[in-house]
């Protein structure tokens, strides 16, 4: 039997948890051979990602939130191959919010996440590639904009060590009285809306800021997009926003959400924005996501909610 060889990327805040150091003990008394690196900068995980491959490694895990996974995902989906011939994609989820990992029931505990790595069978996920005026960018979770974004740029460091992923909505409710709408053309294929919204979402997964479901029912395995747009409605901005914050349920978005399932969609806005990949902002005025499907195999729960019903195929790794 051929020995396991992962590469565990740690996000250097999460560096001396002792429930993760002791999980990777635990894995190697289990005969995995383990490499662990921790990232400080941003490149740090691309510059291991590269090195773990050329080394040949069996999986490489990412340690970390929805930012830590994003940088292995686009480390691996950037590279010169495909699906099959990459190393399969892990997660132990340790950031502030995990919404990627909250919405697919990944375990929060360290042992637990490295043991579904080592028993389930990889799956074939997409990727949301974004096209931007300054390059390329990945995600493997959500892209949202408006609202929701500027709560997470704005939600400060030392709030979220205290509070966790409540003090994405602690500051949510601090801006309830001063929302702009950003007003924008968004299209794709039979597909197209123009006017202001104030929170927007472009969802392979599902959640974003500490658990706001802007995209509720998107798959991360049927190679397309779930689009969400809050129009700025006078006079029910505050009120809405207030229960999506609070609630995360589907009725609040519901009653105000414009929404669309499409392989790509295109925006084009009167001013410069900003879009949060997973943690990344990008700024500018025009931008075009796609989903791409297939790109890369992760680790993930018999009862993911992630993936499509009744797909438990494990071998399928080529995109569709």
């Amino acid at each position: 039997m051929t020995t396991p060889r992962w590469l565990l990327v740690i996000n250097g805040k999460a560096a001396g948890d002792d429930a993760l150091r002791g999980a990777v003990v635990a894995m190697r008394d289990r005969g995995v051979h383990v490499d662990v690196r921790v990232t400080w900068e941003p490149g740090d995980g691309a510059r291991e990602v590269d090195e773990a491959i050329a080394a040949g490694v069996d999986a490489v895990i990412a340690a970390g939130g929805d930012g830590t996974l994003s940088e292995v995902a686009t480390a691996l989906a950037g590279r010169d191959a495909g699906p099959g011939e990459l190393p399969t994609l892990g997660l132990v989820p340790m950031g502030t919010a995990n919404d990627f990992a909250s919405a697919a029931g990944l375990p929060d505990a360290p042992l637990a996440a490295l043991e579904l790595v080592l028993s389930q069978p990889a799956r074939a996920i997409d990727l949301l590639r974004l096209q931007s005026e300054d390059g390329t960018h990945w995600a493997a979770n959500l892209a949202s904009g408006g609202f929701g974004t500027q709560v997470t740029l704005d939600t400060d460091e030392g709030l979220k060590k205290l509070l966790g992923g409540l003090a994405y909505l602690v500051t949510g409710l601090a801006r309830l009285g001063r929302i702009d709408p950003i007003e924008a053309r968004i299209s794709g294929p039979g597909f197209g809306w123009r006017g202001g919204f104030i929170a927007l979402g472009i969802g392979n997964g599902r959640q974003a800021g500490g658990g706001q479901a802007l995209c509720p029912d998107a798959r991360i395995d049927d190679g397309l997009l779930d689009l969400t747009i809050v129009p700025g409605l006078e006079g029910e901005v505050g009120a809405t926003l207030g229960t999506v914050l609070a609630e995360g349920r589907h009725a609040a978005l519901d009653r105000v959400a414009v929404r669309a399932r499409l392989p790509w969609i295109e925006i084009e806005a009167d001013a410069p924005m900003v879009l949060n990949l997973d943690g990344e902002p990008v700024e500018g005025r025009l931008f075009r996501a796609e989903a791409v499907a297939g790109r890369l195999r992760m680790h993930l729960p018999d009862d993911c909610a992630l993936l499509s019903p009744g797909d438990a195929d494990p071998s399928h790794t080529e995109p569709r």
